[in-house]
């Protein structure tokens, strides 16, 4: 039976989201406690990497962070950025997050609908005289790179933030007791085996989300009880909810 549950994320902003259904339906106790967190570099770390931000004329952000962190640059390196700087999204929620950062102009924010970069590429080849800089966390592949290699586009990696584990203190670990963990990357495996080095799974469920934190899982020797994404559950609380169909019956 399951009846208390840890997501490895931060509590959703709305009263509307999915895992509050699941939470009513079942009579469930959800904690949401991130196992990691992003922190950005330093601007002696960035200028190891010899780049200068005004030598590009465009931005390709991929999350939040990248943006925050990449104004937060600038303002340490005392760079002014360029009113017709271009900035290229993956989703549009990530482009209206610019606003909090400068002014928001359609003719210089472009933006995707699937939150992949692929969805983007179209965009950039009209503006394939722009040299583009891509702020990215040092976790990486080399997808993003390859993609943009094989269009042909002017563009440089860089690293802006890191992802590291979020330690618990020890009254948490001394109540750490649930039914079931929720994890959406392999860094929050790493970081439970951080924080918890004599981990004993037992009865407890593990749920992963992506394939990449299956297999981290799975290589931590741990018991992989729930994968999403699949074709018929392609959200982790679509998943929660078939799985606990079966497991509360």
């Amino acid at each position: 039976m399951i009846k208390k549950i840890l997501v490895s994320q931060p509590k959703p902003a709305s009263d509307k989201s999915p895992y509050f259904d699941l939470a009513a339906r079942f009579d469930l106790e959800l904690i949401f406690r991130p196992f990691i967190k992003v922190e950005g570099i330093s601007s002696k770390e960035f200028r190891q990497q010899k780049i200068s931000l005004l030598d590009y004329t465009a931005v390709v952000f991929t999350s939040r962070h990248a943006i925050d962190n990449y104004f937060k640059l600038a303002k340490e390196l005392r760079v002014v950025i360029p009113e017709d700087m271009k900035y290229f999204c993956v989703t549009e929620t990530i482009a209206l997050y610019i606003q909090k950062y400068v002014q928001y102009r359609k003719r210089k924010v472009f933006f995707g609908n699937t939150g992949k970069v692929d969805d983007l590429i179209p965009a950039m080849i009209k503006h394939k005289n722009e040299k583009y800089l891509v702020p990215m966390s040092d976790v990486h592949n080399s997808n993003l790179t390859n993609l943009l290699d094989s269009k042909k586009l002017n563009h440089r990696e860089c690293v802006m933030y890191r992802t590291v584990s979020n330690d618990f203190t020890q009254e948490e670990v001394d109540t750490f007791d649930y039914d079931m963990l929720v994890f959406f990357s392999p860094a929050g495996i790493d970081s439970l085996i951080k924080n918890f080095p004599d981990f004993n799974q037992k009865n407890t469920a593990i749920a992963a989300f992506g394939p990449a934190t299956a297999k981290a899982v799975k290589a931590a020797g741990l018991r992989l009880d729930l994968e999403a994404p699949s074709e018929k559950y392609p959200s982790m609380t679509g998943a929660l909810l078939h799985y606990l169909n079966d497991v509360q019956e």
